[in-house]
């Protein structure tokens, strides 16, 4: 399986993206060194397209099978495709509160520690549907674990799409997100203007 290894404030700051997206609380001092040459149309759809892939930690090929999906569904292609995004599991156990960061979301969810509707899934990028009930399995809840990680995200907002249980480590979807619920800083038209060529 591929891995991302880059470090993450290093990409963010590349991808001129504020590494609280991705769940962390860490701020880099360095200035990036970038000549002043502008940018081309082509240059900013792929970044567009990068920091999308880097916020939702999918790869090339499953991001372009979202896309290809999106393209055939009902609606704006680019709204499908980041409400998509934002339907993985590891995402919506990110958005739950019960992992710190995005990277940690996608661990607890291989490990097992997670079930769907009472069955146990390790597919990060399983997607989920309204009315799912998502919970940490009963046998991990009193690890310490989780303890310590709602304390962290304890204070964090839960989207109004889910209804969420923090004592219970679980939670409801009421409904599918819609563009406007999801604060991800990227512009998902020039995304679609990449593939579209």
């Amino acid at each position: 399986m591929a891995v991302n290894r880059v470090p993450i404030l290093k990409r963010c700051r590349s991808l001129g993206l504020d590494p609280v997206y991705l769940g962390v609380d860490k701020k880099s001092n360095r200035e990036l060194k970038r000549a002043n040459r502008k940018i081309s149309e082509y240059g900013l759809q792929l970044r567009e397209k990068q920091k999308a892939k880097f916020i939702y930690g999918v790869l090339e090929k499953p991001f372009h099978n979202y896309y290809e999906k999106a393209d055939k569904m009902k609606g704006m292609t680019g709204e499908n495709l980041m409400i998509m995004l934002e339907r993985r599991l590891d995402s919506v156990i990110f958005r739950m509160g019960l992992a710190r960061t995005r990277r940690e979301s996608r661990q607890i969810v291989n490990h097992k520690f997670i079930t769907v509707n009472g069955k146990c899934v390790s597919v990060p990028s399983y997607l989920i549907k309204a009315g799912d009930v998502i919970q940490v399995r009963e046998k991990s809840r009193g690890l310490q674990r989780f303890k310590d990680i709602i304390e962290v995200t304890g204070g964090r907002l839960v989207p109004e799409w889910i209804d969420m249980d923090a004592d219970g480590l679980g939670g409801t979807i009421k409904e599918l997100p819609t563009r406007e619920q999801i604060d991800v800083p990227v512009d998902e038209m020039l995304i679609v203007e990449l593939y579209s060529k």
